[in-house]
C-alpha cells in the first residue's frame, strides 16, 4: 500500500464537475493498493498516517498531528501509485490490486480513518477525478507499507 500525503490548506476532488469531497486544513491522501495488501496492512498505514506530526507548533517545529490541529482528511484512490517503472518507459500496473479488491480496501481505509479523524472526505473509486489543492509548505510525504 502506498500513500502520498500532502499537508494542505485546502483540497477538493470532483467528478464530472461535482465536488465529492472538500477539506480545509489537513491532509490530501492519494492511496494506492497493491495486490498483496491486507486489512492488517491498512490498519498499520492508517495508524501511521493519522499519527504523523507534520503541523507546526507554536515554536515552528513540525510537532503536531491532525488531531492536535483539528485537521481533516481527503482520501483519493489512485492505482497508478502502484506503477512499476523499472523496465522500459511504459509503467506496469500488474502489482496493483484488482479493481474489486482495491475498492473494498479503499472503503476499509476510509472506515479506519474515521476512527481517528472526525472529518474524512473521499473521491469516487474508479472515477475520472479532478483534484485541486493548496499544498501547505509544500509538505509531501510518501508512506509505503513495504517500508514501515
Amino acid at each position: 500500500m502506498r500513500f502520498v500525503i500532502q499537508r494542505v490548506q485546502r483540497a477538493s476532488v470532483s467528478v464530472e464537475g461535482s465536488i465529492t469531497g472538500k477539506i480545509e486544513k489537513g491532509f490530501l491522501v492519494l492511496a494506492g493498493v497493491y495486490a498483496e495488501d491486507t486489512k492488517e496492512t491498512a490498519d498499520k498505514m492508517v495508524k501511521k498516517l493519522c499519527g504523523l506530526r507534520i503541523f507546526e507548533d507554536e515554536n515552528g517545529k513540525t510537532n503536531l498531528s491532525l488531531a492536535d490541529v483539528g485537521g481533516s482528511l481527503l482520501v483519493v484512490s489512485q492505482f497508478t501509485l502502484c506503477a512499476d517503472c523499472r523496465h522500459g518507459y511504459r509503467p506496469s500496473f500488474s502489482g496493483a490490486a484488482p479493481a474489486a479488491a482495491a475498492e473494498e480496501m479503499y472503503e476499509y481505509i476510509l472506515e479506519k480513518c474515521r476512527e481517528y479523524v472526525p472529518d474524512v472526505q473521499a473521491g469516487i473509486f474508479g472515477a475520472d477525478m479532478k483534484v485541486e489543492l493548496l499544498n501547505d509548505g509544500p509538505f509531501t510525504i510518501v508512506l509505503d507499507s513495504k517500508e514501515i
